[in-house]
C-alpha cells in the first residue's frame, strides 16, 4: 500500500488529479471536545511519565465502555493502554506464542496480521474468505485449519479488507472453537461501532468476560477519528494483560498523559459526532455499492461493516492487480489489489469510501469511461 500511495504522489507532483480509495483513514476531523480536553491537560501540565499501564481514569472509562458495549464490566488489571492498536497484535503473538506455533487468520486480512506473524517465526494459516459466505469467516473452515501447533485464532469483525459483519452463531462458533482446543481467540474490534442498517456486533468476550482466552483490541482511531493519537487498548485475561504491559513498558514506557485525557473525553463525552459520521458513511456506502454494481465486470458484495468495500472484479477480465494499474493509470483513482491482504483477495480490490460523495461518484463516473468503450 506505500508503494501504491508512493506512486500516487508522485503523479500528484506530475499535476495528474487522483482520487483516493487506497488508505483507510477516516476524512473527518478529530470531534472539538476531544481535542479541547487534550489541550487543557497540555496547559495544566500533563506533559510528563505515567502509570505504564494507562493512567487509572482511562482505564476506568475503558471498563465501563467495555460494560455499555459488551455487557460486562472488566477489572482494572485486565485493562492495558497502547501506543495505537495496532501494536496490539505485537504483544498478543509475541506474548502467547512461540516461534513455529501456528496462528489462525482469515484470509484476506489486514496485512499486520502476517507480517507480525512472520517477524517472530510463528505460521500464520490462512483460512480463505468465501463470496458465497458474504465474505465472513466460517467456523467449520477454521476448524478444519487447526493442528495441534494451533495455539491462537485471530478474528475481526466488523472486517477489513471486506467489511463483512459475524453473525452471533458464528461469533459463538469460533469462541466454541477456541474453548474446546484451549485457544487464546483475539478479537479485533476497532472498527465495531461502524455498522449499518441490520448488522449487529457480537464480540466473544460475552462467553468468558476475558476471564480465560478472549483478548479485546479495540481504539479510537476509526470510531472517534483520532488516527493520529495513536492510542488503543486491550482487555484480556489478568495474566496476559500483565504480560502484554512488560513488553508495553519495555518498548515504549507509557502513553503520554494528555492524549489519555483526549481519549477520555471520547468515550465519556458526547457520542452525537459518531453517530453523524457513521450516518454518512453509511450514505457514502449506499451510494458506491449501487454505483460499482453499476459498472460491467464488477459486482459488489454490501458490507455491513467497517468503511471499506471487497468487489470481485473478475468479470472484467483483469486480474486485481492489472485492475487496480489501469484505474490508476487511465481513470485517476487509487485503490489496493486484493492480493495485497492475501491469496484469497485475488480477483478482488477495496476501496475505502471515508472521503466525500462527490469524490465517489467522481471515481464512479471515471471508472465507467475506462471500462466502457
Amino acid at each position: 500500500m506505500l508503494k501504491i500511495l508512493s506512486k500516487v504522489q508522485e503523479m500528484e507532483r506530475a499535476g495528474r488529479n487522483i482520487v483516493h480509495f487506497e488508505l483507510g483513514e477516516p476524512d473527518f476531523d478529530t470531534p472539538p471536545h476531544i481535542v479541547e480536553r487534550a489541550c487543557r491537560a497540555l496547559r495544566e501540565g500533563k506533559t510528563h511519565y505515567s502509570n505504564s499501564m494507562g493512567i487509572y481514569e482511562l482505564r476506568q472509562s475503558i471498563a465501563r465502555h467495555v460494560e455499555r458495549t459488551r455487557g460486562f464490566l472488566p477489572s482494572l488489571d485486565q485493562v492495558l493502554v497502547t501506543p495505537s492498536a495496532n501494536v496490539i497484535v505485537t504483544y498478543a503473538v509475541s506474548c502467547l506464542l512461540d516461534p513455529g506455533d501456528e496462528m489462525i487468520v482469515q484470509d484476506p486480512c489486514f496485512p499486520t496480521y502476517l507480517g507480525v506473524a512472520n517477524f517472530f517465526g510463528v505460521k500464520a494459516v490462512p483460512v480463505p474468505l468465501k463470496e458465497a459466505n458474504g465474505l465472513r469467516l466460517d467456523p467449520e473452515d477454521v476448524r478444519r485449519a487447526l493442528t495441534p501447533r494451533t495455539r491462537l485464532i485471530l478474528v475481526n469483525s466488523p472486517s477489513n479488507p471486506t467489511g463483512a459483519v459475524l453473525g452471533p452463531e458464528e461469533v459463538e462458533a469460533l469462541y466454541r472453537l477456541a474453548e474446546e482446543h484451549d485457544l487464546y481467540l483475539l478479537s479485533d474490534e476497532i472498527y465495531g461501532r461502524m455498522v449499518y442498517g441490520g448488522a449487529r456486533v457480537v464480540s466473544p468476550s460475552i462467553y468468558d468476560a476475558c476471564r480465560e482466552r478472549v483478548i479485546i483490541l479495540d481504539g479510537f482511531s476509526k470510531t472517534y477519528a483520532m488516527t493520529g493519537w495513536r492510542i488503543g487498548y486491550v482487555v484480556a485475561p489478568p495474566e496476559v494483560t500483565e504480560k502484554m504491559g512488560l513488553f508495553h513498558q519495555l518498548t515504549s514506557t507509557c502513553l503520554p498523559p494528555f492524549i489519555q485525557e483526549g481519549a477520555i473525553e471520547a468515550l465519556e463525552g458526547p457520542q452525537e459526532a459518531v453517530a453523524e459520521m457513521v450516518g454518512e458513511y453509511r450514505s457514502r456506502r449506499d451510494l458506491f455499492v449501487s454505483g460499482l454494481n453499476a459498472l460491467p465486470g464488477v459486482r459488489c458484495l454490501e458490507p455491513g461493516g467497517a468503511f471499506y468495500l471487497f468487489p470481485n472484479i473478475e468479470g472484467t477480465g483483469m486480474d486485481d492487480v492489472a485492475f487496480s494499474g489501469k484505474m490508476l493509470e487511465e481513470a485517476g483513482v487509487s485503490m489496493v489489489p486484493g492480493s495485497f491482504f492475501g491469496d484469497a483477495g485475488k480477483g478482488f480490490v477495496r476501496l475505502c469510501y471515508a472521503t466525500s460523495r462527490e469524490n465517489i461518484e467522481e471515481a464512479l463516473r471515471r471508472m465507467r469511461a475506462c471500462l466502457v468503450p
